[in-house]
């Protein structure tokens, strides 16, 4: 997923020839390769304007907040619980900053069930970003995968959101919601550098919570 992810920053770059392996490095070593659940983006195609394209990034910002809501939940170490936790409030710092930039763009008040009047939302609340499926991802994350595990999937989620406020940022008419975008690009990016601090340091002998709920110190 990873790898898939920093592809399409590249090509959103300008860069042209840009590959990703399917299975990534595990899949190089000849093993089986197996990680979390599929991502993609294509379903964004669904959306007939920049109304509709907002209220879909609202979607997968509330999938992801249940996510990180629900992970933080599975933390016994009190850093991660809390880099969870702060996912929680930015996510939900983000639905609110998209559904006054659907106000601006479409010139009127969002409908009371926003963004579920729209033909794109019909099927679309179980999930987050990077299409993943919101319950599907949490079976596999209580499925004994430890913080590191999480950290990594929401790495490969967090850089897909980079990814598509870039794309969306060229589409939106005005210079306001431009700028607006801009800053959601850079709250990711803040978001990415954490949680790799975090990854770096379990991977260089941090801690690591398992599935059982218990510290592990490497």
């Amino acid at each position: 997923m990873r790898s898939r992810a920093a592809a399409s920053v590249l090509s959103t770059a300008g860069f042209k020839n840009v590959s990703s392996m399917a299975g990534g490095i595990k899949a190089w070593q000849g093993r089986t390769a197996a990680g979390p659940p599929e991502d993609g983006m294509s379903f964004f195609t669904m959306a007939a304007g920049a109304g509709e394209l907002i209220a879909l990034a609202w979607l997968l910002e509330e999938g992801s907040r249940n996510f990180y809501s629900a992970v933080a939940q599975m933390q016994t170490a009190p850093e991660a619980a809390a880099l969870f936790n702060f996912l929680v409030k930015a996510e939900e710092r983000h639905k609110g900053t998209l559904q006054s930039l659907y106000r601006e763009i479409m010139g009127r008040e969002p409908n009371t069930d926003f963004p579920k009047g729209l033909l794109v939302a019909k099927d679309m609340e179980d999930r987050m970003e990077g299409n993943v499926n919101v319950s599907e991802a949490l079976a596999w994350a209580a499925n004994g995968k430890d913080t590191r595990d999480l950290l990594e999937l929401s790495i490969a989620l967090e850089t897909h959101s980079y990814d598509l406020y870039i794309k969306m940022s060229r589409t939106v008419p005005s210079e306001n919601a431009k700028k607006v975008f801009a800053q959601l690009v850079a709250e990711e990016q803040e978001h990415l550098a954490r949680m790799t601090e975090l990854l770096d340091r379990s991977l260089a002998g941090g801690y690591v919570a398992n599935g059982s709920n218990e510290v592990q110190h490497l």
